[in-house]
C-alpha cells in the first residue's frame, strides 16, 4: 500500500477516519492525501469573475486555516501528508482523483449511534461506496490504536466475488492479518442444502486458489449472520464485496455492501466487484 485518500469535512467522524488512516500508513509506510471538497454553490460561481475569485479565495484561505491545527495532530507525525482543496460537489469525482493519484485505499468517517440496525452511513459515504473502484474503508468511531489482526470476508460464494476475495486476501497479507471467509445460509431466501453449499464452496476454492476454509453460518438475515459471526471471531475488520449499484436500482434494492456498512459495529472495507 502506497497511498491513502481521506476526504475531510472537519467533522469529528472525518478526523476518526484520518487517525485510522494514519495508523495504517505508519504500518505500511504509505502517504496520505487529505482532500477537502469546498462545494461552492452556483450562486458564488455565477457572480462576476472578480467576485467569484475573491469569494473562492476566501473559502480556500478559511479551509487552509482549519488544516493547520489538523496537521499538527500527534498521530500524523512522521507521515507524508499532502493537502488538496477542490471545488468538488459530486462524490463520484473522488474516484477520478484516486485514479489520477494512484490511491490504494479511501478511508471515510461515518456517523452512528451504535448497535446492530441503528448505525447510519452518511449519504456521502454511501455515494463513495457505490462509485469507487478503489476499496473504501468506513470508520465510525475513534481508534487510538488501529491494528488489523483478524478480518472477516462475507460472500455468497458467487464467481463474481473471486476478484474481491483476492484483493481482500492481499490486504490481509499486507497487515499479516488472519482472514476468515463466511457464507450465511438463510432459512427462507435462497436456502441451500449441505450438499449444495459444499458444491459452491468447492467451486469457490478452485477459482480462488490456495487453502481456504469457508465457514457456514445459519441465520435469519445476512446482516445478523455476518454481525454475529464477526462478534464470535472478534473481528477487527469486515470485508464486503459490493456491486456499486446506482440510481433506481440502489433505492429499490440496494447492495449487501452498503447495507452492511450501515449496520456494522466494526470497521467495514467495501471492495467493488
Amino acid at each position: 500500500m502506497n497511498s491513502i485518500l481521506v476526504p475531510i469535512d472537519f467533522s469529528k467522524h472525518s478526523l476518526f477516519a484520518l487517525e485510522a488512516a494514519a495508523h495504517l500508513a505508519r504500518q505500511t509506510n504509505a502517504s496520505i492525501l487529505v482532500l477537502h471538497m469546498l462545494g461552492l454553490s452556483e450562486a458564488v460561481l455565477a457572480k462576476s469573475e472578480t467576485q467569484e475569485h475573491q469569494e473562492a479565495q476566501y473559502y480556500m484561505n478559511l479551509a487552509k486555516k482549519r488544516f493547520r491545527p489538523l496537521l499538527e495532530k500527534p498521530f500524523l507525525e512522521g507521515i507524508e501528508v499532502e493537502i488538496m482543496l477542490q471545488n468538488y460537489k459530486i462524490f463520484s469525482e473522488l474516484d477520478e482523483i484516486a485514479s489520477e493519484k494512484g490511491i490504494d485505499l479511501i478511508v471515510m468517517g461515518s456517523h452512528g449511534n451504535g448497535g446492530i440496525g441503528t448505525l447510519v452511513v452518511g449519504s456521502n459515504t454511501d455515494k463513495v461506496i457505490r462509485t469507487s473502484s478503489v476499496p473504501v474503508l468506513v470508520i465510525k468511531k475513534e481508534h487510538s490504536s488501529f491494528e488489523i489482526k483478524k478480518m472477516v470476508f462475507s460472500t455468497h460464494l458467487g464467481e463474481e466475488t473471486i476478484d474481491a476475495y483476492k484483493k481482500a486476501k492481499a490486504f490481509a497479507d499486507t497487515f499479516a492479518a488472519q482472514m476468515e471467509v463466511v457464507y450465511i445460509n438463510l432459512p427462507y431466501h435462497n436456502f441451500k442444502s449441505t450438499k449444495e453449499i459444499e458444491k459452491k464452496i468447492d467451486v469457490f476454492k478452485a477459482l480462488a486458489g490456495g487453502t481456504i476454509d469457508v465457514h457456514v453460518a445459519n441465520d435469519y438475515s445476512v446482516g445478523e449472520g455476518v454481525m454475529n459471526f464477526c462478534e464470535r471471531q472478534g473481528a477487527d475488520l469486515l470485508v464486503i464485496p459490493t456491486h456499486g449499484r446506482k440510481g433506481l436500482v440502489h433505492f429499490f434494492k440496494g447492495s449487501i455492501g452498503e447495507k452492511m456498512a450501515k449496520r456494522s459495529t466494526v470497521p467495514v472495507l467495501t471492495i467493488r466487484i
